[in-house]
């Protein structure tokens, strides 16, 4: 548990430093390689991130660390899954919908995922046989596990309202619209929301959506804390012919996924 609470506090101190970042002029924007953007928040991030999880002696595959060759890591049984800065397209938007995504992985499938919401300062902490919470106004450290249980929300939250799905804002393809599209005839009480980044995943777990399609490119880190948190309130995470999601494959683009409650 302890390495649980060193994660969620590496969540929380990053987010603080994408803030600085995102009250500044200055986001040193560059191109990656995949034409995809990096800010100086990016890099700050996983800079922080990496400060904690160096204590934990497990090792970390993030989407700003260096790339690590399959043959390298097949045989890890246990390894961090990082995203410093999820939504970057939505940072430099200044629309508020990004992320901080850490999960812990054992033999494939996420056992603990936290996601911290820099702008909103709400904390997202699921913990697979434990269950998940919501924290709100969460802008320091965390003393101790404990503090989840008693304070905050479990998950899901239940609320009355029409059958939701919830999909990208930033990348919503014509499969995903067509699935949306079938589920509109099925549920006449249908009501659609879009979010950046793990948000999406975050609406499912905490009640407010019942479906969240995504059939468009995804990576690893983008959805590993998310389905920990969704699958420890009980919800699933599956590619398209039924089975789980699994991490720390060799291709680390994920296939398409459905997430439900």
């Amino acid at each position: 548990m302890q390495s649980y609470l060193t994660a969620i506090n590496a969540a929380v101190q990053a987010g603080l430093e994408i803030l600085k970042v995102y009250n500044s002029n200055n986001f040193e924007i560059e191109t990656k390689g995949d034409n995809s953007p990096l800010t100086l928040a990016d890099r700050n991030a996983h800079l922080k991130i990496m400060e904690y999880l160096d204590q934990t002696d497990i090792p970390v595959l993030s989407e700003e660390g260096k790339e690590i060759p399959f043959e390298a890591r097949k045989n890890w049984e246990k390894l961090w899954i990082v995203d410093p800065l999820d939504g970057t397209k939505e940072f430099i938007k200044r629309n508020g919908e990004f992320t901080v995504n850490i999960a812990l992985v054992e033999k494939s499938l996420p056992v603990f995922g936290v996601i911290y919401v820099p702008v909103t300062k709400e904390l997202f902490v699921g913990i697979v046989g434990k269950g998940s919470f919501k924290m709100e106004a969460i802008d320091s450290e965390l003393s101790s596990i404990e503090i989840l249980t008693q304070k905050g929300q479990k998950l899901p939250i239940k609320s009355d309202r029409p059958f939701t799905v919830v999909a990208s804002r930033s990348h919503l393809s014509k499969e995903t619209e067509d699935y949306i599209n079938e589920l509109k005839v099925q549920h006449p009480d249908f009501n659609f929301i879009s979010k950046g980044s793990s948000l999406k995943l975050c609406a499912v777990a905490e009640g407010s959506a019942d479906v969240y399609p995504r059939f468009a490119p995804t990576m690893e880190w983008d959805t590993a804390a998310g389905q920990a948190i969704v699958n420890a309130m009980g919800g699933q995470v599956t590619k398209t012919d039924g089975s789980a999601l699994t991490y720390n494959r060799k291709d680390l683009l994920n296939p398409w996924f459905i997430v439900t409650r």
